[in-house]
């Protein structure tokens, strides 16, 4: 009743997974990753434990394939299981019990496992994995997740219809102010076309977390100082960097306003 690629980054960096389904909050249930250990997704007929299970069977040095032949072999419901999983190194591994509604069926390669069950055809797995396969390797690992999500959708996804979507990255520090490893974790709970959405919200993400780049940055000069300073006190604002705050906007705009995204200036501009 999903349909999922768990992968890693072509740096070895990043691990996630990205989901959709009819189904609500598919995103809280069924992915799972911790930085270099690896990631899983389990779905079907769900056994949540496998993501716990999964990783520590990653962190003491099990491969992918042995991993999950553990989490198999103590399941007496595995038929009605599906999952995938990826290690530290990019090995992979899939399974989709007999009993999985259909049409139900995975794929896995060098860095990746794509799985999904009550799906419109083979042609919604077939479409995933050429589209992670066609896509540029040094995008970021979210971007390309969901966009293989988006693939599956358009292959015709889940045969039930849509409702939730989600995606989940990790890597080392690349949390909130560097404390904790999750790059991304963004969900789209119940909604009529889950994946634009989450595709949407990826980007308000970007906007928001992730910092400037040096072509993204425009040098502030008296000139345009002056004229940040004019708009932010015409929208109610001691300064531009009250504004900047109140709009969340700090990764964006340099702390002394010697520079200022050149997004973040349209946006003024365009205000």
């Amino acid at each position: 009743m999903t349909f999922s690629i768990v992968a890693r980054s072509a740096d070895g960096a990043s691990w996630g997974v990205a989901v959709a389904s009819k189904f609500l909050g598919a995103g809280a249930v069924v992915p799972a990753a911790v930085a270099g250990v690896g990631a899983v997704a389990t779905q079907a007929d769900a056994n949540v434990a496998w993501k716990g299970l999964a990783l520590a069977h990653l962190d003491e040095g099990a491969t992918a394939d042995v991993a999950l032949q553990s989490l198999l072999d103590d399941d007496e419901g595995r038929d009605h299981r599906q999952a995938g999983i990826v290690d530290a190194t990019g090995g992979a591994a899939g399974h989709t019990g007999v009993a999985c509604i259909p049409w139900a069926g995975g794929v896995t390669g060098d860095g990746y496992a794509i799985q999904g069950n009550c799906l419109a055809g083979s042609d919604v797995v077939a479409d995933m994995e050429a589209t992670w396969l066609g896509g540029d390797p040094e995008a970021p690992l979210a971007e390309r997740l969901v966009a293989v999500l988006a693939a599956g959708d358009a292959a015709g996804g889940d045969k039930r219809g849509r409702q939730s979507a989600g995606v989940f990255v990790v890597r080392d520090a690349a949390g909130y102010a560097g404390r904790d490893d999750v790059a991304v974790d963004l969900r789209v709970d119940d909604h009529a076309a889950p994946i634009p959405e989450l595709a949407r919200l990826l980007d308000l993400h970007a906007l928001y977390l992730t910092a400037s780049t040096e072509e993204e940055k425009v040098p502030v000069d008296a000139d345009l100082r002056e004229e940040l300073q004019r708009f932010a006190a015409a929208a109610g604002h001691d300064d531009f960097a009250t504004w900047v705050g109140t709009e969340n906007y700090e990764m964006r705009v340099a702390p002394d306003l010697s520079w200022i995204d050149r997004r973040i200036l349209a946006i003024v501009r365009a205000s």
